[in-house]
């Protein structure tokens, strides 16, 4: 796949928590800020600085982290990724990095503020992090770690056949909606009250009003 046709490494998780919030930001380029998505950011700011390389010991610590994978067809940033140098029994697992000694094991670090969600949609973006790691490094990563603001400890996620499987089908479906271009149609649920973009998305719609862009021309027309 053309590096032009990669989509956001970051829109997976959006499209894991609702395909129409996900078409909205990455098809009709709408957005809206509420205060969790500006808490969000915050918190990545804090975190995010591509100039600090941190290092202790046998723990390698770098910070904004470029990734993509040509079978997911994903590009983007990661917020940390840690490396961990293997013993001298497991160093063939692990990959060789520049201007430093022995074998090193990538494990990639989210920061999310809030509390573990009661979906996958922050794991299946964890785990596109480490597709896109093994890609690059040739390696193969087992797990990896989410850190939640709010109660500042951190959740283990691991990498398994049924979660990868769950990437590469989310990955598959996000290509065919933005090569066609469609809006799914809105669906009323719990999740819209976490949602920045209810209202933009006009839930009460009737389902063959696809898209939002389409529906303010018509009524700025009017």
């Amino acid at each position: 796949m053309e590096t032009d046709n990669f989509l956001p490494l970051a829109g997976i998780q959006h499209y894991a928590f609702c395909p129409r919030q996900w078409a909205l930001i990455y098809i009709e380029q709408a957005w809206e800020d509420n205060v969790l998505t500006v808490e969000g950011r915050l918190l990545h700011e804090r975190v995010d600085n591509p100039l600090e390389l941190e290092a202790r010991g046998d723990l390698f610590i770098a910070r904004s982290v470029y990734l993509a994978s040509q079978t997911l067809g994903l590009s983007g940033i990661a917020d940390v990724v840690e490396f961990r140098r293997l013993n001298s029994i497991d160093q063939g697992q692990g990959a060789l990095l520049p201007n430093r000694s022995g074998y090193w094991m990538p494990h990639p670090v989210e920061y999310k503020r809030g509390r573990p969600k009661r979906d996958d949609r922050d794991k299946v973006q964890l785990c596109a992090q480490a597709i896109c790691l093994e890609e690059l490094l040739g390696v193969h990563i087992e797990e990896g770690d989410l850190f939640y603001g709010e109660i500042r400890r951190r959740q283990r996620v691991v990498f398994d056949t049924a979660l990868r499987k769950r990437v590469y089908d989310l990955a598959a479906e996000m290509h065919v909606l933005f090569a066609e271009g469609v809006t799914p149609p809105a669906k009323v649920g719990p999740n819209c009250r976490e949602c920045s973009l209810v209202g933009l998305c006009l839930p009460k719609l009737p389902k063959k009003s696809r898209s939002v862009a389409r529906y303010l021309s018509s009524a700025l027309a009017e």
